[in-house]
């Protein structure tokens, strides 16, 4: 199997990310959400919204591609938290193809190059593989949750807190 390539995400990448980003949480999500929220930001739509939202984020985000020849097969989206001081790793999605081929943690692991001290991520407590995988890497849940809105149901998040003490602030 070829290795994947890892590169800073451009802007005519934008439409293959949201592409990328309904397919891989369809099949994350297919057992833990509605139909019909899963078909939220479906044809094209999210590819549209991580145009609009790389065009405003873009000076203070870090958005990483996985490629596979000429194929976008993963990617990252690292920001400022609204939490002084902590870094958020806002996504992290492999193609549903492409899942335990090790191109998700050759994505976190360049993403962990840009996080700093102290990173939160959020996840949905059912997500077990995703769960699992953060585990792995050091990441623990902090107790603290939220729910938001994905199409028209309301979702159940956990935050998970990854703390590197030994690098500067």
């Amino acid at each position: 199997m070829t290795t994947a390539q890892l590169r800073p995400g451009q802007n005519p990448d934008l439409p293959h990310v949201g592409n990328l980003h309904f397919r891989s949480r369809a099949d994350a999500y297919r057992h833990l959400l509605r139909p019909e929220t899963l078909e939220f930001g479906g044809d094209g739509a999210l590819a549209e919204w991580w145009t609009e939202r790389w065009k405003w984020e873009q000076p203070t985000h870090r958005l990483t591609v996985a490629t596979i020849d000429a194929d976008l097969v993963g990617f990252t989206y690292v920001g400022p938290s609204p939490d002084d001081g902590v870094l958020e790793l806002y996504a992290i999605h492999v193609d549903p193809a492409h899942v335990g081929t090790g191109v998700g943690r050759l994505l976190m692991e360049e993403a962990l190059d840009h996080l700093g001290p102290r990173a939160v991520l959020w996840v949905l407590p059912g997500n077990e593989r995703a769960r699992r995988f953060y585990e792995s890497g050091g990441w623990q849940p902090d107790g603290t949750t939220r729910v938001e809105k994905m199409g028209d149901e309301e979702v159940q998040h956990m935050r998970y807190t990854l703390t590197r003490p030994d690098l500067p602030r």
